[in-house]
């Protein structure tokens, strides 16, 4: 046999859930009250019962002190005290012998005489399995309905007895039966209630998640300008704005990658421009000098370099994209040795433009990293301060160590960048002048003047779990500041 499953629905679920925790307290509430209301009738009939046989036995004394038998007092107060639905009977200390009994009015001796000749018959085996030293209650069940028993002792005359009195509880048990039965009606009839209205307020509640879906489902890349509806709980509002917070980034990334692939598609067409008019142009008559083959083939073998440049740069954004696995190839190193290099390496390219590129600083900070991507790192940087630099100024390196941490600025005194462009610099071919001149004799790990030196290096910063920024930039000074925790 399967078990039911549970509902897929969360409308389903919240109406259940609403269901159950509202029916168990209504089951409970209703138990405690039946329970409350059945013990409150059985201490009543309790004290009704001892009420009784207190006065009955009262008033046998009182008809002993008239001077007559035991006996003759036992019939005379039975025939003369009444209570209503109650019998009283007289046993001894056995509790087998039977000494008098009540007996019924006219008008309901044909009535109650069966089920009163059948609790008397039942009294004397009930007491004599009890100890009737001491007060005794307890109910008899019988065929016509229960009946409840109250026993004590009882002293006439210096001699014991024991007065019983039995009341029959079917009042009682029709009371609590109609109990019952509203709380079956009744108690099912509010769960379902409650199932309907819990299944409305699901329904209103999710309402706006619903739309927020229906909206959803309409968002494709091709509009991902529209946003979801912000509205109802405070919640769901929140759900709302974190999506459309989401939907901003994507919008925004999918932004950023028509623009990387027009970028890359303008870049590459320049190289590849180049070398096919070079060599229609060189295939266009039947004989050429050697001289203007080898000039016509170092154009092609220049923007084939450009070409290349620019593919290996798109290559490692791409890897450092995804994760950047089985690109970095850590070592120990030493972060001084590679700014040295760095420096020595493009003091060619900053001779020819007239920039001087000053060590203000070095420290020794042993690394654990990749030297040819942080060497590539220093040599981006270098080429873009010396690029930006004017001729007879001067790019300043510093390290310096820092909470742990080694901290390598390269400043220039350029030009600065507009506080408008600055969130862009380290977007991929993005160009704060668009009319900068391109150097395509750059030193080998330099920039290909594309426009992915700064997001290069700030991609290989991240895989080494650093940083690169912009500290400041205005006119007469740009500073960027790699930032690497040092680990021996």
């Amino acid at each position: 046999m399967s078990l039911p499953r549970w509902p897929s629905s969360l409308r389903a679920r919240l109406t259940l859930w609403y269901s159950v925790l509202l029916s168990l307290p209504l089951v409970a509430f209703a138990v405690a009250s039946y329970a409350i209301v059945s013990r409150t009738l059985q201490d009543r009939t309790d004290r009704f019962i001892g009420d009784a046989l207190s006065a009955f036995a009262r008033e046998l004394h009182a008809e002993r002190r008239a001077a007559l038998t035991v006996e003759d007092a036992m019939r005379r107060t039975l025939d003369e005290v009444h209570f209503r639905d109650l019998h009283i009977a007289i046993l001894d200390t056995t509790g087998v012998h039977l000494m008098a009994a009540t007996v019924l009015p006219a008008d309901r001796a044909a009535a109650d005489s069966g089920s009163w000749s059948e609790v008397r018959d039942r009294i004397s085996p009930a007491l004599v399995e009890r100890d009737l030293n001491r007060s005794l209650a307890f109910t008899l069940p019988g065929r016509s309905g229960s009946t409840r028993i109250l026993a004590q002792p009882l002293a006439v005359s210096g001699r014991p007895f024991v007065l019983a009195g039995a009341y029959s509880l079917g009042d009682l048990e029709g009371v609590l039966g109609r109990i019952r039965g509203l709380f079956v009606i009744a108690i099912p009839l509010l769960i379902g209630l409650a199932a309907l209205g819990g299944s409305l307020l699901a329904r209103r509640s999710l309402s706006p998640v619903t739309s927020m879906v229906r909206r959803a489902t309409e968002i494709t890349a091709s509009n991902l300008g529209e946003r979801l509806p912000v509205g109802g709980a405070r919640e769901l509002a929140s759900l709302a704005a974190v999506v459309n917070d989401l939907l901003d980034r994507l919008e925004h990334s999918f932004a950023q990658q028509r623009r990387f692939a027009a970028d890359a598609s303008h870049e590459l067409r320049t190289p590849t421009a180049i070398v096919r008019s070079e060599a229609d142009v060189t295939l266009s008559q039947d004989h050429r000098t050697e001289d203007e083959y080898r000039a016509a083939m170092e154009v092609v073998q220049d923007a084939a370099r450009r070409l290349t440049r620019i593919v290996d740069d798109l290559f490692l954004l791409a890897r450092a994209d995804a994760g950047g696995g089985g690109l970095v190839r850590p070592e120990a190193l030493y972060l001084e040795d590679l700014v040295h290099d760095a420096a020595r390496a493009m003091r060619t390219v900053a001779d020819r433009r007239a920039v001087t590129i000053e060590l203000r600083q070095l420290i020794e900070a042993p690394f654990h990293g990749d030297a040819d991507l942080l060497g590539r790192l220093l040599l981006n940087l270098l080429d873009n301060a010396v690029k930006h630099s004017p001729a007879g100024g001067v790019v300043e390196v510093e390290m310096a160590r820092r909470n742990g941490q080694c901290e390598i600025t390269v400043s220039d005194r350029g030009p600065g960048i507009a506080p408008e462009l600055r969130d862009r610099i380290f977007e991929p071919f993005f160009r704060a002048d668009g009319a900068r001149a391109r150097s395509s004799d750059r030193e080998p790990g330099g920039t290909t003047g594309a426009g992915l030196g700064l997001a290069i290096a700030r991609r290989i910063a991240e895989m080494h779990e650093g940083r690169l920024e912009l500290g400041e930039s205005r006119a007469g000074r740009t500073e960027f500041r790699l930032i690497l925790d040092l680990r021996t």
